[in-house]
């Protein structure tokens, strides 16, 4: 059973990202993978269900990077603009922009409500909150502080993957990102 969901999770992560959603044909990414039509809608309901499995693992693939990217940084606050600067520049990636910044919003809705998004605002919630423990961050409402910041990293994140030239746009969307964040500071005296 799981070895059935591997191989179509794999081949319609193929077919999404080198055809879009719309484009890539059951029947095909079924034939790659040696499987039918019936083992997918038996293991995943649908098409649409199918994209929600691709979706939850390039989520999980994506945290784990921004995780890596964070606990690279130099300090907390380093680390969480660093995140939300590195999760802007993947929308330059086809297989990000195309199946989780376009095709994803496009079939499953608001990113900011899928299930992974809640988790990231944890994690965001909890750097913000010891910020402010430790005097960088001012005192502000913790929630609202991460799910603006996250919120600016994934509408900038969307704008660069429905540009024209995603790579010409992407700086001006991370310098955007980077001083807006930096409201957030506990200014010194």
């Amino acid at each position: 059973m799981a070895e059935t969901r591997d191989k179509l999770v794999s081949a319609a992560r193929r077919a999404f990202a080198t055809q879009g959603y719309a484009a890539a044909s059951m029947d095909e990414f079924t034939a790659a993978a040696g499987l039918t039509r019936g083992a997918l809608y038996h293991n995943f309901g649908s098409k649409k269900g199918l994209l929600w499995a691709v979706v939850e693992q390039i989520d999980g693939e994506m945290a784990e990077r921004l995780r890596a990217v964070r606990e690279q940084a130099p300090d907390p606050w380093q680390g969480l603009i660093d995140e939300g600067a590195a999760y802007i520049e993947m929308a330059c990636e086809p297989e990000i922009q195309r199946i989780m910044l376009l095709d994803g919003p496009a079939v499953l809705g608001d990113p900011s409500k899928w299930p992974g998004e809640n988790s990231c605002l944890q994690v965001t919630m909890r750097t913000i909150q010891s910020l402010i423990e430790a005097g960088v961050v001012q005192p502000v409402d913790v929630e609202a502080a991460a799910r603006l910041l996250n919120g600016a990293a994934l509408s900038a994140a969307l704008w660069v993957a429905a540009a024209d030239d995603p790579p010409s746009l992407l700086p001006k969307a991370v310098e955007a990102f980077r001083l807006m964040a930096a409201g957030l500071l506990r200014k010194k005296r």
